[in-house]
Parts: structure tokens; C-alpha cells; sequence
């Protein structure tokens, strides 16, 4: 197979994965953030960078001070969640490479469990694991490329999914099982960090938002994307473009950006 071929020549021989997390006025998510990464990452080299985009609530000298083992960058500017990630491209020399939101936590060493089963299935270029709220709860987020009536399914989503929603989020597949999936969530991705390299990381038309669809997408150009329920990542998910009206026209000018781009398929 050409796409297997062509990622089992990527494939490097150390079990070191490096995590980049992005930073923007954090300091009530990100201790928990570092704490349960350092603590459970332990089947594997792991080396974590956090890159400030301009928080004015002390989160990088607070990172600094609390966890000397985490290198922080800040570039003093602000030009979003894929450009801030971006930053870290030129010094990742892992094997995978993992994006991190601020706002997950973890119970158990998820990043050895997902660098395993990537070392197993070379045909795999990124790797999405299983999110839930807090509180166990499975988050429901999409798995298909988007689409405008899924999209305005998942704003006007009530207390139960609708048919649409459930669709998207595939929720009428078994989600306990392994499956390739068109749409992998920017929360927490782990990617064979050569393939990232390749693509050039995130695309920097995007400020915030469709970033990961487009990424995935990417990805699948050159290998699977594939979702692994095996590996469980809690994550808070604010939902702020629901709340926030600049952040709302963000994610519509990211939305028109993305179909732009993807229009022909």
C-alpha cells in the first residue's frame, strides 16, 4: 500500500513524544492541565513546551516557576491557536508529536497507550483519542467532515441530539471500538510528527476554529486518521463561541475560510 509505504519510512526508532500546549490567560485550567500530563506520562520520553499567546493573568512565569521541567516560549504576539503551535515545528525531533488544549486533564498514561498503538499501525498519521467532560460524560463532538447543516445542527443542539448531530458525531456507531474517522478534535491530537512536519503544522489562515478539520483532512492525504476509544482524555469545552459574540464571528470567518478551501473536496 503507497500510504503505508511512505509512513513506514518516516517512522524513527525512539519512543519520544513531544506535546505542545498553547496558552492564552489559563491559569484556572492549566495546573491541572501539567500536573495530570507529567504525572501519568511515564511509558514514554515525553518533553513538554507551552507557547504564550500574550496572557495577561501571569500563566507562562507561573509555568515557569511551578514546572522547570515544561519549556515555555512566548513570541509576544498573538496569532491564534495553529500559529502558536506552529512555533514549536523547527525543534520537534520526536517521534509523535501531541497538541494539547489547556483545559484537558488525564487519569492514566494516554500518551504511551496512543504512541503504542501508533507504533503498531504505521498506516496511521493522526491518531484521535476518546473525549469526555470531566465528569465521564462522552463529549459530543464531530467525526465527519463538516458540513452547514451539521454545523448549524450542532448550535441549535438541544438537550438530545437530533438526527443531524448524531450523524456528525457519529453517535449511532459503536464509540467503544477502533475506527477511521473524517474529523479529529484540536483538543488533543497525537500526530507521527514527521507527517506534521511535512504539512507544514496548522494552517495560519485560521485564527481559532477549523484549524483541526482542516488539518485532519490534510492528514488524510498521506495516511488514516483514526479514532481510539482505548485512550480517554478529559476535557473541560467552555463552548465560548456560544457565549462570546467576537469569538462567534471568529469561528464563522474560520467556517467561510474552511469551505473556501475545500470546496472541490
Amino acid at each position: 500500500m503507497q500510504i503505508q509505504g511512505e509512513l513506514k519510512g518516516m517512522v524513527q526508532i525512539s519512543s519520544y513524544v513531544t506535546g505542545c500546549i498553547v496558552t492564552h490567560n489559563n491559569m484556572s485550567s492549566i495546573d491541572e492541565t501539567i500536573t495530570t500530563l507529567l504525572e501519568y506520562t511515564k511509558g514514554v520520553d515525553f518533553k513538554l513546551t507551552v507557547v504564550d499567546n500574550m496572557s495577561t493573568d501571569s500563566t507562562p512565569d507561573h509555568i515557569r516557576d511551578t514546572y522547570p521541567e515544561v519549556k515555555v516560549i512566548e513570541p509576544h504576539t498573538n496569532n491564534g491557536f495553529g500559529c502558536g503551535h506552529n512555533i514549536v515545528l523547527g525543534e520537534l525531533d520526536s517521534k509523535y508529536h501531541c497538541v494539547i488544549n489547556p483545559d484537558i486533564s488525564i487519569s492514566d498514561d494516554v500518551i504511551a497507550k496512543m504512541a503504542a498503538y501508533m507504533d503498531e499501525h504505521p498506516e496511521i498519521g493522526l491518531l484521535s483519542p476518546k473525549i469526555c467532560f470531566p465528569d465521564g460524560r462522552m463529549q459530543i463532538l464531530g467525526k465527519r467532515n463538516p458540513k452547514i447543516k451539521y454545523l448549524v445542527a450542532s448550535r441549535m443542539r438541544g438537550e438530545e441530539p437530533g438526527k443531524l448531530l448524531r450523524e456528525y458525531a457519529m453517535l449511532d456507531e459503536d464509540l467503544d471500538s477502533v475506527m477511521e474517522i473524517e474529523n479529529a478534535t484540536g483538543c488533543f491530537m497525537m500526530f507521527r510528527t514527521e507527517l506534521f512536519k511535512k504539512l507544514g503544522g496548522f494552517d495560519k489562515r485560521y485564527f481559532m476554529y477549523f484549524e483541526d478539520c482542516d488539518i485532519t483532512r490534510a492528514v488524510a492525504k498521506h495516511a488514516k486518521v483514526i479514532y481510539y476509544p482505548e485512550a480517554v482524555v478529559y476535557h473541560v469545552w467552555g463552548r465560548e463561541s456560544k457565549k462570546n459574540f467576537k469569538l462567534m464571528l471568529v469561528q464563522i470567518s474560520s467556517m467561510f475560510k474552511y469551505f473556501a478551501k475545500w470546496r472541490k473536496g
